[in-house]
């Protein structure tokens, strides 16, 4: 599975500006109702749903926020580099800059769980995190990420 999949050019949020956790899930939720369909507050749900079973503050500045929506009829990421970190409950209480939400259908079982790892792949590579970080084009994020990920498949 590669994350070109997953991610479009318009799911790339370069320089979101947020305050908080809370508030970074329901921008999230809102660009994936854009490209899913799916309701916002559904979405937003489902997140923070996910959130109470245990922080997807994964730590070094990364956020891996996901779900499954029983409406849904394929994996999608949105991904966002904050403009400014916030805390996001981070198991290494260290606040999030990066965030790639993923939503998966309820039928997706290992798919889900593929697409889990080949980010989670992707932002464990310091060089590749520094590219994003130092970047706020959305054509460039987009680049990296779907030229990093290809470079990553194991």
């Amino acid at each position: 599975m590669n994350l070109s999949e997953l991610l479009t050019p318009q799911a790339v949020l370069p320089s979101l500006k947020v305050n908080s956790k809370k508030q970074v899930l329901q921008e999230l939720s809102k660009k994936a109702s854009e490209l899913t369909g799916q309701p916002e507050r559904a979405i937003f749900e489902v997140l923070t749903e996910r959130e109470r079973l245990g922080t997807t503050g994964v730590g070094h500045g990364i956020a891996i926020p996901h779900g499954k929506l029983a409406a849904l009829d394929r994996l999608y990421g949105v991904f966002a580099r904050l403009e400014t970190p916030v805390d996001f409950d981070a198991i290494d209480e260290q606040p999030v800059d990066l965030v790639f939400l993923l939503l998966a259908p309820e039928t997706a079982g290992a798919d889900h769980l593929k697409a889990l790892a080949r980010v989670s792949r992707l932002l464990r590579d310091r060089a590749s995190c520094e590219k994003l970080r130092g970047t706020d084009s959305a054509d460039a994020v987009y680049a990296l990420l779907t030229e990093s990920a290809a470079s990553h498949a194991a």
